[in-house]
Parts: C-alpha cells; structure tokens; sequence
C-alpha cells in the first residue's frame, strides 16, 4: 500500500482541516496517508519511506507561516526527487503560500507535482471538502491507485 505525508502549518486550524480531508482522500483511494503538524517533524529522516508528501500552509501577510519555510530547509535535505507530490492551503485575501511550496517542491525538490497546488479559503465554503477530498485522489492516481 503507497504511503503519504501530508505535513501542514496552521495558524487557526483550517488548513489542518484541509489535510485531514485530503488524507481522508488517499484513504478512499487506497493509500495510507500520515498527517503532521510541521512542528513535529525534527529531521529529514522523519521524511523517510513515504511514496507521495503534500505539504501545506496557510497564507500570512503574503507568504507562508515561518513553521514552513523552516520545514522546507529540513525538507531539501531529505532527497525527494521524483516523489509524487502536492501542495495546499488557506488563505484569508490573497493565498501565495500554496503556490510557493508548489514551486519549491517542483523546482527545486525536483519532485513529480499534480497539476497545481489546491487553495481554498476554507474547507467548509464552496464545496472545499470535497476539492480536497479530490485533491487526495488525485496525488493516489499519480501513485497508480
């Protein structure tokens, strides 16, 4: 069974609900999918043995939470090249930050990214449960489930 790493920083708890969805997502699919807090994760070995890593952040004051950027450091470390993987987050008015973490993981991680980072306002607006629940089914599709 194909295993995922879906690692967030949060700030008021939505975009924790946004990995929990997406994990509940691989899980449907099939896959097993491990949800943390970035905090949590103390070293690059911590990253080991995962198959698909979605990392995400809510957007503050244009950027990322600093719990992130730190983790993205830790996380060059870990030689990630051609895993799957995604990126997502809240966001309150302009919502960089998944677009961010996008870009590293692709661009310098040099991971196999889906189409484009996911990005809602909330996950109880619009439909977002379900965006990321689909979310979570597509980062399972590009592991073959």
């Amino acid at each position: 069974m194909p295993k995922a790493l879906i690692a967030y920083a949060t700030r008021t708890g939505k975009t924790k609900q946004i990995a929990e969805l997406i994990a509940e997502g691989l899980r449907i699919a099939g896959a097993d999918a491990s949800v943390l807090n970035v905090n949590e994760i103390k070293n690059e070995s911590a990253l080991e043995g995962y198959d698909a890593y979605l990392f995400g952040s809510a957007t503050y004051h244009g950027d990322m939470i600093q719990g992130m950027k730190t983790f993205l450091f830790l996380a060059e470390k870990a030689n990630l090249a051609e895993k799957k993987g995604g990126s997502f987050g809240a966001f309150g008015w302009s919502g960089e930050a998944p677009d961010r973490i996008f870009d590293t993981m692709k661009n310098i991680f040099n991971m196999d990214m889906v189409s484009s980072a996911l990005r809602l306002k909330s996950s109880t607006l619009e439909g977002g449960a379900k965006m990321a629940q689909d979310y979570g089914r597509e980062i399972a599709q590009k592991l073959g489930l």
